[in-house]
């Protein structure tokens, strides 16, 4: 029996190519979910979250290209345009709207999956090379969440930005003015001790929590992530 390699969704109407696909697919070591139309193709999506979407370009309900930009706003998942259609603008308009990769029907399967391959590696690096660590802290930078040893911590927008800041300074120490500039932003009008209230948000959500001392205060000067002995 092969190992898995993944889920792909596939969203094409064209019945025929969808069961030849999928057949194929399976064959190969994925797992496969089908859509036939854009719209629940979209659904499908938020219900499954593949690791990869085959998406046709003219579909019913809703197109490729609008299922494309509706995944690109909440998702960098690889997707790879299947159409029977070759003009460069259709390349274009397909690519811009976030697709990574585009085959011309017919296409051989073979090239498919090497293609699929080829995506799927470069979005597992782009993933790893957004994972700050600090001990056993994990921030992914693309999913926006944190764990602490494999437990997810929830945090606000501004928790998480303040925490991803004082992670990538670790062992820096940082002034209250340089993190509401970086953080709040330089155009914040406010008290700088809204920057002790977040402090003291991330300590009790992380530091108090799990029984660690990550984040440290050196009176008067300002506050840093410590990832050293």
């Amino acid at each position: 029996m092969n190992e898995k390699l993944g889920k792909v969704l596939v969203i094409e109407d064209e019945s025929k190519l969808a069961r030849f696909v999928e057949l194929e697919l399976k064959h190969e070591g994925y797992d496969v979910i089908l859509a036939e139309d854009g719209r629940a193709g979209v659904e499908k999506f938020f219900e499954e979250e593949p690791d990869i979407i085959l998406l046709d370009l003219m579909l019913p309900q809703l197109n490729g290209i609008e299922v494309c930009r509706r995944i690109r706003k909440e998702s960098d998942v690889p997707i790879i345009m299947l159409t029977a259609k070759g003009e460069t603008m259709d390349k274009i308009v397909g690519l811009d709207s976030g697709a990574d990769d585009y085959m011309t029907k017919p296409f051989a399967i073979e090239e498919l999956f090497a293609r699929m391959r080829v995506a799927l590696r470069r979005n597992s690096s782009s993933h790893n090379s957004n994972v700050l660590t600090l001990k056993s802290l994990e921030i992914d930078l693309s999913r926006r969440t944190v764990n602490f040893n494999n437990n997810e911590i929830e945090l606000t927008k501004r928790e998480f930005e303040l925490l991803v800041y004082l992670v990538k300074n670790k062992n820096i120490v940082i002034s209250r003015e340089q993190i509401l500039n970086q953080v709040w932003g330089y155009d914040y009008i406010g008290e700088t001790n809204v920057v002790d209230v977040y402090i003291r948000y991330l300590r009790t959500k992380i530091d108090d929590r799990f029984g660690v001392k990550l984040i440290h205060t050196i009176r008067g000067v300002g506050y840093f992530a410590k990832d050293e002995e």
